[in-house]
């Protein structure tokens, strides 16, 4: 592992000393101490993240907010000291987890602002450790402080600083134990698998902790116990426990976990997840892990013969019909990704998968976003496979990326895609040359070479591959 970046620090103490000293030493007047002492420090390249910006003798550490709320459970849970929780212990009674509940709350409410910096304080202050040892003393039953606890502790957990603190004070344990024991409580389980996903996120050390409590069996486990859908973040924890995202990290070990996960049975699980279609809240977070695991030419052909293509194709198609584009982006990523298998491109072609596409482009015929994403499948369904390359034209592939093409001269990313496919259609197959460049796709990507600098290279290869000498001019 790559050692971290060095990152200048400074204490609470320091900072309002600082403060201080503008004030004393250069007779600033409050604001203006504490606005000088925040830019001098930024300029000097300090992390002030964490630090509660007060202003000594104005305010203090205690009056803020996520302070207050901090010291507040502290003060409720001093009583519990080292003792496990009973639900019928009296020193920690019904009216004290009401207020823990409360406290983590308003705790989730403050570090969820975009850009206030809250869960920077609460981190710092300790809200990590206090969080982690409260839910491994009220794991057991008691669902309303637990889950606020729990929402609470995914908030806290923003960077690899407060994800490790997670890591050293044994929180993938406390969370394993947290959804073993609450197996049947969905509202748990929701909770949890959040904090698992915002655990992981960037940090290979945790992904791995968590892999060695083998929670992909209690996620395998849970899949099959629960309704399809109604626990999102388990397929969001999924998702991150096979993202290879540590950039300390020179050669991650997600790959293999996805090998773990499809060999239990997880894979084919998410197929039946599918099944549900637009009915479920969790489609796309479903379609979403599931390309997380299809990470190898034998995954992918897995999924193909439990019936993946088709509930695939089933969504794309619902998704037109019903104009959500979120869905049709998602599955045809999806797609795209199971079309790397090329046992899996004959099944697609076969599905009528060409016809569905097209029938989506229809669909979204003035949406660029949702083009740009049915166009790389089109090029992964034609790449070597010049009989892919036909079916494609005969289905209207050619019509439909020179309308794009001529639609939405602007959309550079969908230009870029577009050159893509054209080369797969035309490189193993002159007879679409012909056809493409009697409708004048020449045109269209000299001007999206000449318009877009992230196209130049997509285009040349294009007017190339449709025979043209003049290519590189």
């Amino acid at each position: 592992m790559a050692p971290a970046k060095n990152v200048r620090a400074i204490s609470q103490e320091a900072f309002e000393g600082l403060v201080r000293e503008n004030m004393d030493d250069l007779g600033m007047d409050p604001e203006e101490a504490l606005q000088d002492a925040i830019e001098t420090l930024t300029l000097q390249g300090v992390d002030l993240s964490g630090i509660v910006k007060c202003i000594p003798g104005v305010s203090s550490l205690k009056d803020d907010p996520v302070i207050q709320s901090l010291d507040k459970v502290k003060e409720i849970t001093s009583k519990l000291r080292d003792q496990d929780y009973e639900p019928s212990t009296t020193g920690f009674n019904g009216e004290d987890l009401d207020e823990i509940a409360k406290y983590f709350d308003k705790l989730s409410d403050l570090c969820s602002s975009p850009g206030s910096g809250n869960a920077s304080i609460a981190a710092r202050n300790g809200g990590v450790e206090l969080v982690c040892s409260i839910c491994s003393k009220i794991r057991a039953g008691c669902e309303r402080p637990l889950v606020s606890a729990l929402t609470a502790m995914a908030s806290f957990l923003y960077g690899v600083q407060t994800t490790e603190t997670f890591r050293k004070i044994g929180g993938p344990k406390i969370m394993v134990d947290i959804i073993t024991d609450n197996h049947q409580n969905v509202i748990i389980l929701n909770s949890s698998f959040s904090v698992v996903a915002a655990a992981a996120t960037g940090n290979e050390l945790l992904k791995e902790a968590f892999m060695e409590l083998k929670i992909d069996e209690l996620l395998i486990q849970i899949m099959r116990a629960q309704s399809r859908g109604s626990i999102g973040s388990l397929y969001d924890a999924v998702r991150v426990l096979l993202t290879p995202d540590d950039n300390r990290v020179l050669a991650s070990q997600v790959y293999g976990y996805a090998r773990r996960f499809a060999d239990i049975g997880i894979a084919v699980t998410l197929v039946d997840a599918l099944r549900e279609g637009l009915s479920s809240p969790s489609l796309v977070s479903a379609s979403i892990a599931l390309k997380a695991v299809a990470v190898n030419d034998e995954i992918c052909r897995l999924i193909a013969d439990n019936g993946g293509i088709d509930a695939v194709l089933c969504c794309i198609d619902d998704s037109g019909e019903q104009n959500n584009k979120v869905v049709a982006k998602a599955f045809c990523s999806l797609l795209s990704k199971l079309a790397g298998s090329d046992a899996n491109k004959t099944a697609i072609v076969q599905n009528r998968g060409m016809d569905t596409l097209m029938k989506l482009a229809s669909s979204f015929s003035d949406d660029p976003s949702v083009l740009q994403e049915i166009m790389p499948v089109i090029c992964v369904l034609s790449l070597r496979s010049p009989g892919n390359a036909a079916s494609a034209i005969e289905a209207g592939a050619g019509d439909f990326v020179i309308q794009a093409m001529e639609k939405f001269p602007a959309a550079h990313q969908m230009q870029r895609q577009a050159c893509f496919m054209i080369r797969n259609l035309v490189v193993r197959n002159p007879e679409n040359r012909i056809i493409l460049l009697n409708n004048g796709i020449e045109r269209l990507i000299r001007r999206a070479k000449e318009s877009h600098e992230s196209c130049k290279d997509a285009a040349t290869d294009a007017l190339r591959d449709l025979g043209l000498d003049n290519y590189n001019s």
